[in-house]
């Protein structure tokens, strides 16, 4: 993604109208890492823009927390919202803001809330019943995919953006609109009542 692109995108999240408003401030775009599409995390943090949520997802990998306190340090330096994903040890370990649960983990939503009350707690739904019951166990956001077609190999059929709109309206929760997100496909988005954009590959070529 370019920075006109980039650039493009921040002003179709700026310009959303988000259903709900959330209990916690959160950015208007998140960015999601992967092993392998975006090898670098260092580097991609480094160029997104402050005020942008970074997930950092490990997998298990064993230099994560090392790899971790790194992208904690950009995330200062740069004004970025910093959470892990799916490891609280993790997110602990290297002294992040909250953590991102993939959508089978929902239900520690409860637990991780009682026992880490100031984290942002964020979850994956690829669904509305998914979606609504993240919600309803204490999610800050719920991040909705694939909305678009995705070239993650993991991606399942598009939703589509009526489908997108209809999950926001019955999840009481801010929902993030995650997979085939661009500078072309956000400004459908612009009336779904999303509270933000999120994407993986695309923010690894600003």
């Amino acid at each position: 993604m370019s920075g006109s692109d980039l650039g493009r995108l921040q002003d179709v999240a700026a310009g959303l109208r988000p259903r709900w408003t959330a209990a916690k401030p959160l950015p208007r775009l998140f960015c999601l890492t992967d092993p392998d599409r975006t090898p670098d995390p260092e580097a991609l943090a480094a160029g997104l823009p402050a005020g942008t949520g970074l997930i950092f997802r490990a997998f298990g990998a064993a230099d994560a927390p090392e790899r971790g306190r790194r992208l904690a340090g950009i995330a200062a330096e740069r004004g970025l919202l910093l959470l892990a994903g799916a490891d609280p040890d993790l997110a602990l370990a290297m002294g992040a803001a909250g953590l991102h649960l993939p959508e089978r983990d929902r239900d520690r939503m409860p637990e991780l809330r009682r026992a880490h009350p100031a984290w942002v707690l964020t979850c994956a739904a690829h669904s509305l019943a998914a979606a609504a019951e993240a919600a309803r166990l204490g999610a800050d956001a719920v991040l909705v995919s694939p909305v678009f077609a995705s070239r993650s190999p993991s991606a399942g059929a598009p939703l589509g953006v009526d489908a997108f709109t209809a999950i926001v309206g019955a999840t009481a929760a801010p929902v993030y609109a995650l997979g085939g997100v661009t500078a072309e496909t956000a400004n459908r988005l612009i009336d779904s009542g999303a509270a933000g954009l999120a994407g993986i590959e695309g923010f690894n070529r600003l």
